[in-house]
């Protein structure tokens, strides 16, 4: 399927407007650590969401939010796909181990992305997700420079 980018969470990796090729879940629903994926639950929000996985279950999320960082299983998460270290606080006490059939997911611009960290969304039932964006089709406005770069096309990693 074919999912559009909505909003600003996923920068610098992905842009507004950008639209993604999604495997759909029914194929593809072993999900892993920086995984892209689209998600829907209608508590949280009526339209489906892009984030990343940063811990799927049984494994312990912490967040340093002084320090801006986060935490697997007591390892200090190297995310040079971030925009900016984790400050935003939203809600979730941690540390928080994922439970079983579940991630945790967040946004690469942690300081302007509603996540896991929000505890109506918290960890997420894989069954919520629809797919994994597996590759840019096309380009949505850079944030930066205002401007398409299809330079850009291709996987996502």
């Amino acid at each position: 399927r074919l999912i559009g980018v909505d909003g600003h969470s996923m920068v610098p990796t992905l842009q507004d407007g950008d639209r993604l090729l999604v495997l759909n879940a029914m194929l593809d629903n072993d999900y892993g650590y920086g995984d892209i994926v689209v998600l829907r639950k209608d508590t949280f929000l009526e339209k489906p969401i892009v984030k990343r996985v940063i811990a799927t279950e049984g494994q312990t999320v912490d967040i340093d939010f002084t320090a801006g960082a986060v935490y697997v299983d007591g390892q200090l998460l190297e995310e040079d796909y971030i925009r900016q270290p984790t400050y935003l606080e939203e809600g979730l006490e941690f540390p928080v181990t994922v439970p079983e059939g579940c991630v945790f997911v967040m946004g690469d611009n942690r300081n302007d992305s509603d996540d896991s960290r929000d505890p109506e969304l918290g960890p997420v039932d894989t069954r919520q997700i629809l797919g994994r964006a597996v590759f840019l089709l096309f380009p949505g406005v850079t944030a930066d420079t205002d401007k398409r770069d299809f330079g850009r096309i291709g996987p996502l990693t």
